[in-house]
Parts: structure tokens; C-alpha cells; sequence
């Protein structure tokens, strides 16, 4: 249930101005908020969260303890290297309106996105690494969800690029932290 909890919440927190969310909110505001878009990034968010659950799990329970201790530290810090990085949106001269490209796009930007390395490296430590999937699911969703809603104009008003550096910086720290704890077990 902890790992359901904690990964939503940071699922949700992480993809707060997250590449999947401003084209959610991109295509949302140039599409006037179509039900059909929702559901291929609500389909795309759970597909993406569950790819990266089997992945941690499956790799975590092949290594030793302390390897996927260091297995989650080295995920925690590529998901702060990620949030680092500049999120830049090109703006739309003629959007598709074609769901499964978008869909595509979506479920390509999704597998490497700090929100779903972070669901690894619940999904690695847990000991029901189903109940990481669910809580990431559901914090991707509800920042799909976010995005849809408000569009891009409104999700540009806020400092996000500020708030995803802050974020990151801690993430790495975390994974800095879990990492020396694996190597060293001085915590």
C-alpha cells in the first residue's frame, strides 16, 4: 500500500509540465477538448506505466539485494537528469487528428520520461510491484487528465520549468542518497 501511495503521489507531482502533458494540452486546445484524446492519453499513460513496472520487477528480481538497491538509485537519478531537462514544445501549424498517431507520439515520449522511471524503481523495490504500477497509473493519469483540462496557454502561465528543476534536484539527491546507502550501508 506504501508503494502505491508514494508513487502516485509522485508519478502525479513528477509530470506536472512533463513533455506528455503540454502535448495533451497542446493537442487539447487546438482539438477543443475531444473525449477521444483523453482516452488515448489516459490508454498511452497506463500502457507506459505498465512496460516500465515489468520492466523494474523483472530486473530487480534477477539481481541481488543490494544491486537493485543500486538499480533503483541509478532510476531515481535518470529521473532527475530527465525533469532537468528542458521541456520545449514546437508549436502545431496543423495538428492530427489521427489518435493513434498521437497515441504513438505519446507512448514513444512516455518510456523514457521521468514519471515512468520513477514507476521503475517503485516497481523494483516493492515487494507487489503491481501496486507500483497501479499508483503510477493513477498519478500519470490525473497529470493527463490536468493537462487535457486546463490546455497549454494555461499550463504556460506557471513557473513549471523552476518546479521540475527543484524536483529534479531532489531526485537525484534521493537516488544520490539510496545509491551510497547500497554501496556503503551506512543508513
Amino acid at each position: 500500500m506504501d508503494s502505491l501511495l508514494l508513487c502516485l503521489i509522485l508519478a502525479a507531482a513528477i509530470a506536472i509540465g512533463g513533455r506528455e502533458q503540454l502535448i495533451i494540452a497542446q493537442f487539447s486546445q487546438q482539438l477543443e477538448r475531444s473525449g477521444p484524446l483523453l482516452v488515448t492519453g489516459a490508454v498511452c499513460a497506463v500502457i507506459s506505466a505498465g512496460i516500465m513496472a515489468y520492466a523494474g520487477a523483472s530486473m530487480a528480481s534477477i539481481l541481488p539485494q543490494r544491486a537493485a538497491e543500486m538499480l533503483v538509485a541509478f532510476a531515481l537519478a535518470i529521473a532527475g537528469f530527465e525533469l532537468a531537462w528542458p521541456v520545449k514544445i514546437k508549436p502545431m501549424k496543423e495538428p492530427t487528428r489521427s489518435y493513434i498517431a498521437i497515441g504513438a507520439v505519446l507512448l514513444v515520449r512516455q518510456i523514457g520520461d521521468a514519471p515512468r522511471f520513477v514507476i521503475f524503481a517503485f516497481a523494483a523495490e516493492a515487494t507487489y510491484p503491481t501496486t507500483a504500477l497501479i499508483g503510477g497509473a493513477m498519478g500519470t493519469l490525473a497529470a493527463v487528465g490536468l493537462g487535457w483540462a486546463a490546455g497549454l496557454t494555461q499550463l504556460q502561465k506557471f513557473p513549471l520549468r523552476y518546479y521540475r528543476l527543484a524536483l529534479g534536484v531532489c531526485l537525484f539527491l534521493v537516488g544520490l542518497l539510496i545509491g551510497l546507502n547500497a554501496r556503503y550501508t551506512f543508513l
